[in-house]
């Protein structure tokens, strides 16, 4: 299991777009990297200890990975992945990754920019002429600064069909039920899925393509993530490893989630995938595999309103004021999620569950313990 791979990178011809035009290029695969266990048995042994205690003692039924310095020094799940059958987690298993899935968005809108086919200063009405909240750019959306209402609350109280409503349909419902905005875009900082329901419609419309394809075309089979995949609803089969998120009942007894009128829309959340896959697209994405560094800058940016404000977010990433932390986390349906990158130590923690874990940060301070007082860090 902890044998370290071949160091070549590999090649793989992938067919993108490019101005409407099919071109085939050459994009370079994520090879994952491993410390050698002679150099992570310490911290390996304190994360086990503590994958187990946590397992017990609070209900964690999950994976998580360590990286430093682009190495995987630990990576593990305990607990079921079917509490029916008693089937436990693994390697394979992908989580649905709640809020981490604005980050694949962000990321998307980006290469759409590379390629000239939209500005960052395009309003929303550029590509959707009847949306009722006028002067919403593409930015202002990325930074949660648009002030668009929760469009949770408009589909549990206007949308009147049995099935849940897709981006498209919700797009539409917005436009027809004038419900008011919180604030002029530019004023204020107000974090928002509706923002990122509404940039992941813009890339549908801009590609002719399902978010979900396009995101598999220029994100996922680039980086080699095989096990990574994009889930609304009603619309899209269940895959063989898609974990289902749980709650628990009495103090013993796990019940499924079932999904509900939010749960075929995508963009704010629904990519599903897990720690390993994760692991790639962190290091393809820093690594500039995807994206310029002039764009990846752009998402690791602290916004800020029209009145010079910064605000704690950049584009699909949550930043720490002196950057040195890059994160995000995400809750929904029972699954619980975090990527956290520690700019300065080059150290890297992603953990995922789906039994409605509640202590992640908590989790997180703990990983970066152990790590800090184990490997130098």
């Amino acid at each position: 299991m902890w044998s370290t791979p071949s160091e070549v990178t590999k090649i793989e011809l992938v067919e993108v777009v490019i101005d409407s035009v099919p071109e085939i290029v050459e994009v370079p695969i994520v090879v994952v990297k491993r410390f050698a266990e002679s150099e992570t048995q310490q911290v390996r042994k304190k994360l086990d200890s503590l994958l187990k205690r946590i397992h017990k003692r609070h209900d964690f039924n999950g994976s998580l990975l360590v990286a430093k310095a682009g190495k995987i020094m630990y990576s593990n799940q305990v607990g079921y992945a079917d509490f029916r059958k008693k089937k436990l987690l693994d390697i394979c298993d992908a989580f649905q990754l709640a809020s981490v899935s604005k980050q694949f968005t962000a990321a998307a809108i980006m290469i759409l920019y590379e390629r000239d086919l939209i500005r960052l200063s395009d309003t929303v009405n550029n590509y959707f002429p009847g949306f009722p909240y006028k002067g919403v750019t593409i930015q202002h959306l990325l930074n949660h600064t648009a002030g668009l209402p929760k469009y949770f609350w408009v589909a549990e109280h206007k949308w009147e069909h049995k099935n849940a409503p897709t981006n498209s349909e919700m797009m539409e419902l917005l436009e027809a039920s004038n419900v008011q905005r919180f604030f002029r875009s530019g004023r204020n900082f107000d974090y928002s899925n509706t923002g990122y329901v509404v940039l992941a419609s813009i890339i549908e419309k801009v590609s002719g393509l399902r978010f979900g394809d396009f995101i598999e075309q220029n994100i996922f089979d680039p980086l080699g993530m095989d096990d990574s995949f994009v889930y609304s609803y009603e619309n899209d089969a269940i895959k063989e490893h898609q974990l289902i998120g749980y709650r628990l009942y009495k103090g013993w007894r796990h019940l499924k989630i079932n999904g509900t009128v939010n749960d075929a829309i995508v963009g704010d959340k629904n990519v599903y995938a897990t720690t390993e896959d994760l692991f790639k697209w962190v290091e393809g994405l820093n690594s500039g595999k995807l994206l310029s560094k002039e764009s990846l800058d752009k998402m690791y940016t602290h916004g800020q309103t029209k009145y010079g404000r910064k605000v704690p977010y950049g584009f699909g990433f949550r930043l720490t004021k002196d950057k040195e932390k890059i994160y995000h986390y995400g809750k929904w349906n029972g699954f619980s999620t975090g990527i956290i990158q520690y700019m300065k130590d080059d150290l890297v923690v992603i953990v995922l569950e789906h039994s409605s874990y509640t202590s992640m940060s908590y989790l997180n301070n703990k990983v970066k313990k152990i790590v800090s007082e184990n490997f130098g860090v």
